[in-house]
């Protein structure tokens, strides 16, 4: 399984979120590129860069800072955060990003989906599902719908999508373990598509019990809080 540290953005600053609240922030940096430098020295094979005032205002906001990161590091990162129409994905992969996570698009506008696989591969697209009760969110998390995640999944995996990042919502920065469960089932029900798991992972026990789940199609792990508050090191998890 691959770890994927986390490096959050907003106003330009590494930043962690709990549980999506943009009211509880703690800014761990005031330069990202130096805490994806570290990531990638303490052997990060890829970065999962999370843009947090895109998500919230629609539209990509700290494109400097990722393209600093870009310039900072040699191994390849993926970004989301309020890439919601075609000009947007463009301006982020041309920021040196290998891969733009779409989100809340994704479940407004499955076409555009489909047009951004066309154009760019699928293996660049990334459909972020996250869900807060098995339901997805959207809009940085900010609205729910009464989307089913799985099904939502199953439909993308169904369209030529070949990589989900599923993150749940209720575990995502509470260091209390990830949804094994909900992620078992996503596994089971999209067997072509790969997944990364978000939200919850704290420790080895936790890479341990996502590893254990045995799924062919679970690609790998994001953390964030864990990493920054010193809860486990990246060595520990890799080695894991």
């Amino acid at each position: 399984m691959i770890i994927f540290p986390a490096v959050d953005i907003r106003g330009g600053k590494c930043v962690r979120l709990l549980q999506g609240d943009y009211s509880k922030e703690t800014v761990y940096s005031e330069t990202p590129e130096e805490e994806a430098l570290k990531w990638q020295n303490e052997g990060g094979e890829f970065l999962h860069l999370v843009d947090l005032d895109g998500a919230k205002e629609g539209h990509p906001v700290n494109l400097e800072a990722v393209e600093r990161i870009c310039k900072a590091i040699n191994i390849p990162c993926e970004l989301g955060g309020g890439i919601r129409n075609f000009k947007d994905a463009e301006a982020v992969l041309n920021t040196g990003v290998s891969r733009i996570i779409l989100g809340t698009v994704a479940c407004e506008s499955p076409t555009l989906v489909e047009q951004l696989i066309e154009k760019f591969g699928a293996e660049r697209i990334v459909v972020g599902i996250d869900a807060k009760n098995g339901k997805a969110a959207t809009r940085g998390w900010l609205e729910a719908t009464e989307l089913d995640a799985v099904e939502l999944a199953v439909k993308f995996s169904e369209m030529g999508v070949v990589r989900i990042i599923y993150t749940d919502i209720a575990t995502d920065g509470m260091l209390s373990g990830p949804n094994c469960e909900a992620v078992a089932n996503l596994c089971n029900k999209v067997k072509g598509c790969k997944i990364v798991a978000s939200g919850g992972v704290s420790s080895v026990k936790d890479v341990k019990a996502l590893k254990a789940l045995n799924k062919e199609n679970l690609e790998g792990a994001i953390v964030g809080k864990a990493l920054y508050d010193g809860r486990v090191t990246l060595k520990e998890l890799l080695d894991a």
